[in-house]
Protein backbone atom coordinates (compact mmCIF):
# COMPACT_ATOMS: atom_id res chain seq x y z
CA UNK A 1 0.00 0.00 0.00
CA UNK A 2 1.26 3.33 -0.97
CA UNK A 3 0.62 6.95 -0.20
CA UNK A 4 -0.91 8.51 -3.78
CA UNK A 5 2.30 10.56 -4.23
CA UNK A 6 4.22 11.46 -7.31
CA UNK A 7 8.06 11.30 -4.93
CA UNK A 8 9.78 8.20 -5.79
CA UNK A 9 11.07 5.50 -2.94
CA UNK A 10 14.87 6.65 -2.33
CA UNK A 11 17.51 4.31 -3.24
CA UNK A 12 20.07 3.07 -0.89
CA UNK A 13 23.03 3.00 -3.29
CA UNK A 14 22.94 6.67 -4.07
CA UNK A 15 23.07 7.44 -0.40
CA UNK A 16 26.15 9.75 0.41
CA UNK A 17 25.66 9.63 4.28
CA UNK A 18 23.62 6.46 5.53
CA UNK A 19 22.80 6.07 9.46
CA UNK A 20 21.59 2.55 10.55
CA UNK A 21 20.10 1.71 13.60
CA UNK A 22 20.58 -1.60 14.74
CA UNK A 23 17.65 -2.78 17.58
CA UNK A 24 18.84 -5.18 20.04
CA UNK A 25 16.68 -8.56 19.21
CA UNK A 26 18.28 -8.34 16.30
CA UNK A 27 21.89 -9.02 17.61
CA UNK A 28 21.22 -10.21 21.05
CA UNK A 29 18.89 -13.72 21.27
CA UNK A 30 18.92 -16.41 23.73
CA UNK A 31 21.90 -18.22 22.95
CA UNK A 32 23.71 -14.20 22.83
CA UNK A 33 25.30 -12.43 20.21
CA UNK A 34 23.82 -12.92 16.87
CA UNK A 35 27.81 -13.33 15.23
CA UNK A 36 26.64 -15.00 11.73
CA UNK A 37 24.27 -12.09 11.25
CA UNK A 38 26.32 -9.48 12.72
CA UNK A 39 29.36 -10.62 10.60
CA UNK A 40 26.95 -10.38 7.59
CA UNK A 41 26.41 -7.07 8.38
CA UNK A 42 30.07 -5.73 8.05
CA UNK A 43 29.70 -6.96 3.99
CA UNK A 44 26.96 -4.52 3.77
CA UNK A 45 29.03 -1.50 5.27
CA UNK A 46 31.90 -2.54 3.33
CA UNK A 47 30.40 -2.66 -0.03
CA UNK A 48 28.50 0.28 0.89
CA UNK A 49 31.51 2.33 1.94
CA UNK A 50 33.02 0.78 -1.41
CA UNK A 51 30.43 2.50 -3.11
CA UNK A 52 31.86 5.97 -1.55
CA UNK A 53 28.86 6.07 1.13
CA UNK A 54 30.08 7.49 4.62
CA UNK A 55 27.88 4.75 7.19
CA UNK A 56 27.12 5.78 11.11
CA UNK A 57 26.02 2.61 12.78
CA UNK A 58 23.20 3.76 15.95
CA UNK A 59 23.51 0.09 17.96
CA UNK A 60 21.61 -1.65 20.73
CA UNK A 61 22.44 -4.35 22.54
CA UNK A 62 24.75 -3.02 25.54
CA UNK A 63 22.16 -3.80 27.90
CA UNK A 64 21.02 -7.39 26.70
CA UNK A 65 24.73 -8.13 26.84
CA UNK A 66 25.50 -7.09 30.31
CA UNK A 67 22.36 -9.11 31.60
CA UNK A 68 23.77 -12.21 30.08
CA UNK A 69 26.74 -11.63 31.92
CA UNK A 70 26.10 -10.89 34.99
CA UNK A 71 23.24 -13.33 35.08
CA UNK A 72 20.06 -10.63 35.90
CA UNK A 73 16.50 -12.25 35.39
CA UNK A 74 14.39 -11.84 32.64
CA UNK A 75 12.00 -8.56 32.36
CA UNK A 76 12.41 -5.13 33.70
CA UNK A 77 15.10 -4.23 35.47
CA UNK A 78 16.08 -1.41 37.85
CA UNK A 79 17.55 1.80 36.88
CA UNK A 80 21.36 0.83 38.45
CA UNK A 81 21.04 -2.86 37.38
CA UNK A 82 20.43 -1.32 33.42
CA UNK A 83 23.05 0.90 34.05
CA UNK A 84 25.20 -2.16 35.42
CA UNK A 85 24.18 -4.43 32.79
CA UNK A 86 25.48 -1.16 29.94
CA UNK A 87 28.67 -0.91 31.65
CA UNK A 88 29.29 -4.50 31.18
CA UNK A 89 27.69 -5.17 27.54
CA UNK A 90 28.88 -2.16 25.85
CA UNK A 91 32.98 -3.16 25.76
CA UNK A 92 31.64 -6.42 24.53
CA UNK A 93 29.40 -4.59 21.88
CA UNK A 94 32.18 -2.30 20.84
CA UNK A 95 34.65 -5.25 20.60
CA UNK A 96 32.45 -6.84 18.36
CA UNK A 97 32.05 -4.87 15.83
CA UNK A 98 35.35 -3.99 15.81
CA UNK A 99 36.56 -7.73 15.12
CA UNK A 100 33.48 -8.09 11.81
CA UNK A 101 34.71 -4.87 10.00
CA UNK A 102 38.46 -4.95 11.21
CA UNK A 103 39.16 -7.82 8.35
CA UNK A 104 37.46 -5.45 5.86
CA UNK A 105 39.63 -2.71 6.27
CA UNK A 106 37.32 -0.21 8.23
CA UNK A 107 38.22 1.16 11.78
CA UNK A 108 35.61 1.79 14.29
CA UNK A 109 34.97 4.36 16.80
CA UNK A 110 32.82 4.29 19.74
CA UNK A 111 30.33 7.30 20.06
CA UNK A 112 28.51 7.38 23.52
CA UNK A 113 25.68 10.36 24.04
CA UNK A 114 22.73 11.68 26.24
CA UNK A 115 19.87 13.47 25.54
CA UNK A 116 21.90 16.31 27.32
CA UNK A 117 24.04 16.28 23.84
CA UNK A 118 21.58 17.28 21.67
CA UNK A 119 19.98 19.93 24.26
CA UNK A 120 22.77 21.73 25.36
CA UNK A 121 24.15 23.63 22.09
CA UNK A 122 27.69 23.80 22.78
CA UNK A 123 27.95 19.91 23.61
CA UNK A 124 25.40 19.73 20.28
CA UNK A 125 28.32 21.56 18.31
CA UNK A 126 31.00 19.12 20.26
CA UNK A 127 28.93 16.09 19.45
CA UNK A 128 28.76 16.82 15.62
CA UNK A 129 32.27 18.14 15.34
CA UNK A 130 33.71 14.56 16.34
CA UNK A 131 31.44 12.62 14.15
CA UNK A 132 32.50 14.84 11.30
CA UNK A 133 35.94 14.21 11.66
CA UNK A 134 35.67 10.54 12.20
CA UNK A 135 33.96 10.06 8.74
CA UNK A 136 36.18 12.47 7.72
CA UNK A 137 38.71 10.27 8.78
CA UNK A 138 37.12 6.97 7.13
CA UNK A 139 35.82 5.70 10.34
CA UNK A 140 32.30 4.02 11.23
CA UNK A 141 31.01 5.59 14.21
CA UNK A 142 29.00 3.05 16.75
CA UNK A 143 26.78 4.91 18.26
CA UNK A 144 24.71 4.48 21.32
CA UNK A 145 22.94 6.34 24.10
CA UNK A 146 25.09 6.58 27.76
CA UNK A 147 23.15 4.30 29.35
CA UNK A 148 25.78 3.67 32.08
CA UNK A 149 25.01 7.37 33.15
CA UNK A 150 21.60 8.32 31.73
CA UNK A 151 18.61 8.30 34.04
CA UNK A 152 14.93 8.91 32.97
CA UNK A 153 14.99 12.31 32.63
CA UNK A 154 18.02 12.31 30.47
CA UNK A 155 16.98 9.49 28.28
CA UNK A 156 16.11 9.62 24.58
CA UNK A 157 14.14 6.22 26.04
CA UNK A 158 15.14 4.26 22.78
CA UNK A 159 17.30 4.04 19.72
CA UNK A 160 14.96 4.90 17.16
CA UNK A 161 14.47 8.75 18.39
CA UNK A 162 18.53 8.54 19.12
CA UNK A 163 19.62 7.49 15.49
CA UNK A 164 17.10 10.31 13.64
CA UNK A 165 18.45 12.68 16.22
CA UNK A 166 22.20 11.32 14.71
CA UNK A 167 20.99 11.74 11.16
CA UNK A 168 20.34 15.04 11.58
CA UNK A 169 22.95 16.22 13.61
CA UNK A 170 25.32 14.95 10.89
CA UNK A 171 23.25 15.21 7.74
CA UNK A 172 22.53 12.08 6.38
CA UNK A 173 20.88 11.95 3.18
CA UNK A 174 19.07 8.43 4.56
CA UNK A 175 18.46 6.83 7.56
CA UNK A 176 18.20 2.73 8.12
CA UNK A 177 15.76 1.27 10.98
CA UNK A 178 16.47 -2.61 10.68
CA UNK A 179 13.38 -3.73 13.00
CA UNK A 180 11.39 -6.86 13.53
CA UNK A 181 8.76 -5.93 11.44
CA UNK A 182 8.89 -5.28 7.58
CA UNK A 183 7.39 -1.76 7.68
CA UNK A 184 4.53 0.24 8.98
CA UNK A 185 1.57 -1.15 8.48
CA UNK A 186 -2.54 0.09 8.99
CA UNK A 187 -2.38 -1.95 11.97
CA UNK A 188 -0.20 -4.62 13.58
CA UNK A 189 0.05 -7.13 11.14
CA UNK A 190 0.22 -9.85 14.02
CA UNK A 191 -2.92 -8.95 15.76
CA UNK A 192 -4.97 -7.89 12.24
CA UNK A 193 -4.96 -10.21 9.51
CA UNK A 194 -6.15 -7.41 7.56
CA UNK A 195 -3.16 -4.92 8.01
CA UNK A 196 -1.94 -3.64 4.77
CA UNK A 197 1.77 -2.04 4.59
CA UNK A 198 2.69 1.11 2.87
CA UNK A 199 5.45 1.16 0.43
CA UNK A 200 6.14 4.74 0.73
CA UNK A 201 4.78 8.05 2.99
CA UNK A 202 5.16 11.81 2.07
CA UNK A 203 3.07 12.94 5.08
CA UNK A 204 2.77 11.51 8.15
CA UNK A 205 -0.94 12.47 9.03
CA UNK A 206 -3.07 11.96 12.08
CA UNK A 207 -4.53 9.28 10.36
CA UNK A 208 -1.15 7.33 10.00
CA UNK A 209 -0.56 8.43 13.73
CA UNK A 210 -3.01 6.93 15.24
CA UNK A 211 -2.18 3.61 13.15
CA UNK A 212 0.93 3.25 15.51
CA UNK A 213 1.17 0.30 17.94
CA UNK A 214 3.06 -1.07 20.45
CA UNK A 215 6.58 -2.86 20.97
CA UNK A 216 6.25 -6.26 19.96
CA UNK A 217 9.30 -7.80 20.85
CA UNK A 218 10.26 -8.24 24.27
CA UNK A 219 13.96 -7.63 24.19
CA UNK A 220 13.05 -3.86 22.64
CA UNK A 221 11.92 -0.75 23.86
CA UNK A 222 10.80 1.07 20.77
CA UNK A 223 7.34 0.53 19.33
CA UNK A 224 6.01 1.89 15.97
CA UNK A 225 5.26 5.61 17.98
CA UNK A 226 8.75 5.60 18.80
CA UNK A 227 8.86 4.77 14.86
CA UNK A 228 7.11 7.17 13.78
CA UNK A 229 8.76 9.90 16.19
CA UNK A 230 11.95 9.54 14.54
CA UNK A 231 10.61 9.80 11.20
CA UNK A 232 9.30 12.95 11.67
CA UNK A 233 12.54 14.38 13.37
CA UNK A 234 14.15 12.75 10.20
CA UNK A 235 12.09 13.57 7.14
CA UNK A 236 11.86 17.14 9.28
CA UNK A 237 15.85 17.61 8.66
CA UNK A 238 15.42 16.49 5.10
CA UNK A 239 16.60 12.90 5.61
CA UNK A 240 14.84 9.97 4.30
CA UNK A 241 14.04 6.86 6.53
CA UNK A 242 13.05 3.52 5.79
CA UNK A 243 11.45 0.73 8.33
CA UNK A 244 12.58 -2.45 7.54
CA UNK A 245 12.66 -6.17 9.10
CA UNK A 246 16.48 -6.62 9.53
CA UNK A 247 16.61 -10.52 10.77
CA UNK A 248 17.48 -11.83 7.23
CA UNK A 249 21.31 -11.76 6.34
CA UNK A 250 22.62 -9.11 4.90
CA UNK A 251 19.78 -6.55 5.28
CA UNK A 252 21.02 -3.93 3.29
CA UNK A 253 21.72 -5.95 0.34
CA UNK A 254 17.81 -6.90 0.94
CA UNK A 255 16.76 -3.44 0.96
CA UNK A 256 18.56 -2.61 -2.40
CA UNK A 257 16.89 -5.25 -4.00
CA UNK A 258 13.92 -4.69 -3.15
CA UNK A 259 13.02 -6.00 0.00
CA UNK A 260 9.94 -5.10 1.93
CA UNK A 261 9.91 -2.00 3.35
CA UNK A 262 8.58 1.55 3.85
CA UNK A 263 10.12 4.49 3.07
CA UNK A 264 9.17 8.16 4.95
CA UNK A 265 10.70 11.03 2.26
CA UNK A 266 10.58 14.23 3.04
CA UNK A 267 9.34 17.43 1.24
CA UNK A 268 12.74 18.66 0.75
CA UNK A 269 16.64 18.50 1.35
Amino acid sequence: MATLSALQAPDIRAAKRLVVKIGSALLVDREGLRRQWLSALALDVAEARTRGTQVILVSSGSIALGRRVLGLASGALALEQSQAAAAVGQIRLARAYEEVLAPHGITTAQVLVTLEDTEDRRRYLNSRATMETLLGLGVVPIVNENDTVATDEIRFGDNDRLAAQIAVTVGADQLILLSDVDGFYTANPKEDPTATRFDLVDTITPEIEAMAGDPISGMSKGGMKTKLLAAKTAVAGGCAMAIMEGSTLRPLKALAEGAPRTWFVPAAD
